[in-house]
Parts: structure tokens; sequence; C-alpha cells
């Protein structure tokens, strides 16, 4: 296909940038009135615009972190990026399998891939450790409503279950 009768299907594969990405989260959390959601809504922004805060980026040992990693999680990465975190939009991260595990956890409808060169069963051990992890864990807060708790306290009935 070639000229007008190609565009509708270029359109199609288009892939979103990571700016057009975080307008679309931004726009979809507008309204929310869940606090960490904006954050991290606007931390997309801000790293899509490259104009995140220097001091919102802890390091590690070697200067960096993984790109799972989120700025206010204030825990080191426990070795390489083995996992691709992706969102419901497919706009994904790749990250250690602690970020990965925490990524994921915070996010609804997200899914993780192993890297080519990941262990065996990298991301079968992000899944299984996201299922029990909190999202935004490193937020010390009363966690009341199932969005602020993990997929297996829910399924059991609660924080205190």
């Amino acid at each position: 296909m070639c000229g007008a009768a190609a565009r509708p299907v270029g359109d199609q594969l288009h892939e979103p940038s990571d700016l057009e990405v975080a307008i679309s989260v931004a726009q979809q959390l507008h309204d929310s009135d869940q606090i960490l959601s904006l954050r991290e809504a606007l931390r997309l922004l801000l790293r899509a615009l490259d104009a995140e805060p220097a001091s919102s980026v802890p390091a590690n040992g070697t200067g960096d972190r993984c790109p799972a990693a989120h700025p206010d999680d204030p825990s080191p990465c426990n070795g390489p990026a083995v996992v691709t975190v992706l969102d419901a939009t497919n706009a994904g991260a790749d990250g250690c399998e602690h970020h990965g595990a925490r990524l994921l956890a915070s996010l609804e409808g997200g899914r993780v891939y192993g890297l080519p060169d990941a262990p065996d069963g990298a991301a079968v051990r992000v899944f299984q450790t996201a299922d029990t992890t909190r999202p935004f864990a490193w937020v010390d807060a009363p966690r009341t409503k199932p969005s602020q708790r993990s997929h297996a306290e829910n399924r059991h009935g609660g924080e205190h279950a």
C-alpha cells in the first residue's frame, strides 16, 4: 500500500512516544483523589520531558538505579535489569527483580517479561513477589482500600486477615 490508502494503517502502527503515554496517563488520572496515582502521573510527565528533579533519583552503589525504580523508593537495586514491566498501555521499564516487583505491584493491569539474558524464572519470581507486595510499598501508611493492599491481602480479606 502507498499514498492515502497507507495512511490509516500507518496511524494504527504508530507507537506512542513517552510524552504521549505520560499525557494519556495524566488525563486518565486527572480527576483521581489518590495522591500516589497523581504523583506517579506527574513523575511520568517529568520523565518524558527529561525534567525530573535530580534530587528525586537516589543512587545505588554504582551511581544509577534501574529504570523501574520509583524516585521516591529509597531501596537499592538487587542486581542488573532482568525484566521488562509493562503497564496497561504498553509503556514499560526494565528493572531488577526487586524494583520490577514493586513496579508491577503498583500498576493496574501490568505485565512482566524476562529480558533475553535474564536468569531462568526471573519474570516468574517478579510476578510472585508482586502478588504479595503492596502498591507503592515504600509508603508507610494505613492500607484501608483494596487498591492500597497487595493482591494476596485482598484475596485473604484485607490487611489484617
